[in-house]
């Protein structure tokens, strides 16, 4: 019985210096700042996994409160004794995946960024389905615009107001011309005699591809600005600025600028 309390209690301690050596790791905390340096690809990477965890879904209006007030003490330097850098960072997480950083609402589940992969992956996996008719073609290449139109708006800019008409034009734009896209291949792939069965069904499950693409810059009308040397930075939480100096030395070399405005997010 002692060896197993002697066991227990040295268990204990192994876990408590362990979680207090995961709070040390943190580095010191910046109010609306990144965790992780942006000067390397690895920094970059980990702070994309950030904005997309999808575990910020899960948050609770109770956790989302506790990480706001949280954040709000310690810009007015009124933190309680024990707050943790870990601590603080996960609150500007929760706070930066849910909160829309100008006018501080709430950005509806489907739209956020940490929701982008867990529903719009169905919507992949409907825009690949095998055997197309035109009706679903149709349906799958608009409920994939509409989507990624959405997300764009609820991920706006709002310090800068656009006339709805601009999103309107732009979503229409993006929704037209993937429509006609596919189903035009789909036509020509169907009336090319010289595909055997398997090519022709091989060749149709690329057609999305295409499809999707020229029809983002559509939809990119209604979104964030993608990144473009010599900008001035929107005041967004997807948008960040970096030197040039900073960057990969290939990256470096393919602009004069000497700062890049970038999409954090999309």
């Amino acid at each position: 019985m002692a060896d197993t309390a002697t066991t227990a209690s040295a268990a204990a301690a192994a876990a408590a210096a362990s979680a207090a050596n995961a709070s040390t790791d943190a580095p010191p905390f910046q109010l609306g700042k990144p965790r992780f340096q942006q000067t390397s690809f690895y920094g970059r990477f980990r702070h994309f996994l950030d904005i997309i965890d999808p575990r910020t879904l899960f948050v609770t209006e109770r956790r989302l409160r506790e990480a706001v007030q949280l954040l709000e003490d310690y810009k007015h330097g009124t933190l309680r004794p024990g707050i943790t850098n870990e601590q603080l960072w996960s609150a500007q997480k929760i706070k930066q995946a849910i909160l829309h950083p100008d006018t501080n609402e709430k950005i509806f589940m489907p739209f956020r960024m940490s929701g982008y992969i867990p529903f719009g992956t169905p919507i992949v996996v409907g825009l690949l389905l095998p055997n197309q008719t035109l009706a679903s073609t149709v349906f799958w290449q608009w409920l994939n615009q509409s989507h990624n139109a959405c997300v764009n708006y609820a991920n706006r800019n709002a310090t800068k107001p656009s006339p709805a008409s601009k999103f309107i034009q732009g979503y229409l734009g993006a929704v037209i011309s993937a429509v006609s896209i596919a189903v035009g291949l789909n036509v020509l792939v169907q009336k090319a005699n010289k595909f055997t069965p398997a090519t022709r069904l091989l060749v149709q499950r690329f057609v999305p591809f295409p499809a999707v693409g020229p029809a983002g810059d559509g939809a990119d009308a209604s979104g964030p600005p993608h990144a473009h040397p010599g900008a001035t930075p929107d005041r967004h939480v997807h948008a960040g600025e970096i030197e040039t100096t900073q960057l990969e030395p290939e990256i470096a070399r393919a602009t004069s600028s000497r700062t890049v405005v970038y999409n954090k997010g999309l």
